[in-house]
């Protein structure tokens, strides 16, 4: 018989810039395998008044074996339910924190790869308001299509993918433009030369 207990857990998450100085905030959540430590580092181009804050997954294991290097991840499929509220709450309590310490005019969150459905749950379950949304890489969460309106009809939205991305070939990226233009058409679509990462051009144009 399965049972569960609730815990306090120690959650980590990196930031960059000045918050004190920046009036806005990004959230940048990264994509499955990856750690925030250095995701973060693909958004140091961003202008002064940004400060960035990219979180981490819960679930941390080796890459490769049993031995190396280290990623992350938000969720499996395994207790999936559960893995959503906890992030959930994590990223609830970090934007209460920040909110009352600092003063932003203006809220974006990016979710990159498998960070987008996180993202894209968050901002539907959540606390934070975005101005902005930006799914990079990532597939909108099937379950949020029918009621996607409530979350994302206040907030400025936009879908971005290479084109050299390995994760969507030429079809896949035509399907997911003409789901978003015919489905959700409050999302903008945009695709660059490149693969399946954040490129700064891109990130600069869209954000800014």
């Amino acid at each position: 018989m399965e049972h569960q207990i609730q815990i306090n857990k120690s959650a980590i998450y990196q930031t960059f810039g000045d918050p004190e100085k920046a009036d806005t905030i990004l959230f940048a959540l990264h994509g499955y395998g990856q750690l925030s430590k250095f995701f973060i580092r693909k958004f140091q181009a961003m202008p002064k008044n940004y400060f960035i804050v990219a979180p981490e997954g819960f679930h941390r294991f080796y890459l490769n074996g049993t031995d190396g290097r280290v990623g992350a991840s938000w969720m499996t499929k395994e207790k999936r339910i559960d893995d959503i509220k906890d992030y959930v709450l994590f990223l609830n309590k970090l934007w209460s924190e920040l909110d009352q310490t600092y003063s932003f005019k203006k809220r974006v969150l990016l979710g990159f790869s498998q960070g987008g459905a996180t993202a894209a749950r968050w901002l539907s379950m959540g606390n934070l308001k975005a101005d902005k949304f930006i799914l990079w890489a990532g597939v909108f969460p099937p379950d949020m299509q029918e009621n996607w309106d409530e979350t994302f009809q206040h907030s400025s939205n936009i879908f971005v993918v290479g084109e050299e991305d390995p994760y969507f070939t030429p079809e896949k990226i035509k399907e997911h433009i003409t789901f978003f233009k015919t489905k959700m058409p409050n999302f903008s679509t945009f695709t660059f030369k490149g693969p399946h990462n954040i490129d700064k051009d891109t990130l600069l144009k869209i954000c800014t």
